[in-house]
């Protein structure tokens, strides 16, 4: 079964999908190994992890695509991809749309911001007119291959225009051919219910869970009450990583060891386990 096929079965399904944010091939496994059945690939975590910069639009469509082959050689869990405003025009997103469906992606999540884009809990974005946005949902359409490679139309204009804005913005982008709806950063339960009663029996909502974010929900059980289908955890791997990195630094400069620390830390035999080292000796051992 394709990606693609696992991800059309996953929302066919009743219940809520959690969907963790991956940045590279270890976070990929990681979130499989624990039974999670769809990724998320954010932008800000590539932007963090990769280049160790803010969430603020630097993020190339080829740095993008060279992260999504890196994830598929090894991983076969779907992988729902940030491709932020399609990374320019309508021409821009149905090069981005080939591009990035060759290297693995199942979905691909655009949004209407103004290039260069930004976080969409961070003041001061902006935001496309919605027939543009209408214009670039007709050319990822038009430029996907396979059918079932999902398009997440995303608005961020709840926070720029106001709540009856990014409602007309939806209802335009489920008539355009989006397979699946986000409205970034509601305010209010009420403003998410709203949203559920008229969207969530016609197409899967998305809602965002990130640390530190604008949500007016924290958990993801609450939004099956809501009628949403995915929840997006982008970047909380890496939010667990930053203060233990840092904890585990700290020791090592003040005690120069690591056996003395008193979290637990993995060794290189647990690692290799996890990352399946043995199957690739095995396999070596066949050609000898």
């Amino acid at each position: 079964m394709t990606p693609q096929q696992q991800l059309k079965q996953l929302l066919a399904r009743a219940g809520v999908i959690k969907a963790p944010g991956v940045f590279d091939g270890l976070s990929a496994r990681l979130v499989q190994s624990q039974g999670f059945e769809l990724a998320f690939v954010s932008g800000a975590g590539i932007a963090f992890s990769r280049f160790g910069v803010a969430d603020i639009g630097l993020v190339s469509m080829s740095e993008v695509a060279a992260t999504i082959s890196a994830i598929r050689e090894y991983n076969d869990i779907p992988l729902a991809v940030d491709i932020d405003t399609g990374f320019g025009n309508a021409v821009n997103t149905q090069r981005t749309v080939k591009v990035l469906e060759q290297a693995g992606a199942t979905a691909m999540q655009m949004e209407d911001q103004l290039m260069p884009k930004r976080c969409g809990h961070m003041k001061g974005k902006q935001v496309v007119p919605a027939a543009e946005m209408v214009g670039k949902i007709h050319a990822f359409v038009d430029a996907r291959t396979n059918d079932n490679t999902l398009l997440i139309a995303r608005t961020d204009a709840l926070g720029v225009n106001g709540f009856d804005d990014a409602m007309e913005r939806a209802r335009r982008y489920v008539d355009a051919g989006a397979d699946l709806l986000f409205i970034e950063a509601p305010k209010t339960v009420e403003q998410m219910q709203i949203i559920g009663k008229e969207f969530g029996d016609k197409i899967p909502l998305v809602h965002n869970l990130v640390e530190g974010g604008n949500s007016p929900i924290t958990n993801s059980d609450d939004m099956a009450a809501l009628n949403y289908k995915i929840a997006l955890f982008p970047v909380a791997l890496l939010h667990s990583f930053i203060p233990k990195a840092q904890d585990i630094l700290k020791h090592i400069e003040k005690t120069g060891n690591t056996n003395t620390y008193e979290q637990p830390l993995w060794n290189l035999n647990q690692t290799n386990a996890l990352l399946k080292a043995q199957d690739y000796l095995d396999k070596a051992e066949k050609y000898k």
